[in-house]
């Protein structure tokens, strides 16, 4: 994600980081769920760690947290399968994201860039990122 293609973007005003396949709730997992999964597992070096920490605590910092200001944003009987998708005008959030990703190939773990102009109904929304829940 180094850089952000201009035309990319404005065709396409939303992104998200994720894995490939669903989970067994028939989610797609996102970027910081995977890396998030990886350390509950015990699986990341000191430094992963170390980056994984330093990083999560910048965006729970910077980064409005869709849940706090609407709890049931990701209910799986409010909004099943919610997922957070960046706008493309979010870079400084966006370019952090590369770190993550790093980690992800350091260890296997596949993860796609999803591009979309409409990923779905949109259940939250603030200057940088949606919440969406697919359509059927």
């Amino acid at each position: 994600m180094k850089r952000i293609d201009e035309q990319v973007a404005s065709e396409l005003p939303f992104v998200r980081f994720q894995s490939p396949t669903r989970d067994k709730r028939g989610n797609f997992t996102g970027v910081f769920g995977l890396v998030n999964g990886l350390a509950r597992a015990g699986r990341l070096t000191v430094e992963q760690e170390a980056f994984r920490r330093r990083n999560n605590d910048w965006y729970d910092a910077n980064f409005i947290n869709p849940a706090h200001s609407n709890p049931s944003v990701y209910d799986v009987t409010v909004n099943p399968g919610a997922a957070a998708w960046f706008k493309a005008t979010a870079r400084v959030f966006i370019e952090r994201v590369d770190g993550y990703l790093a980690v992800l190939k350091a260890h296997g773990v596949p993860c796609e860039t999803v591009w979309s102009a409409d990923p779905g109904v949109i259940v939250y929304e603030d200057e940088h990122q949606v919440v969406v829940v697919a359509g059927q």
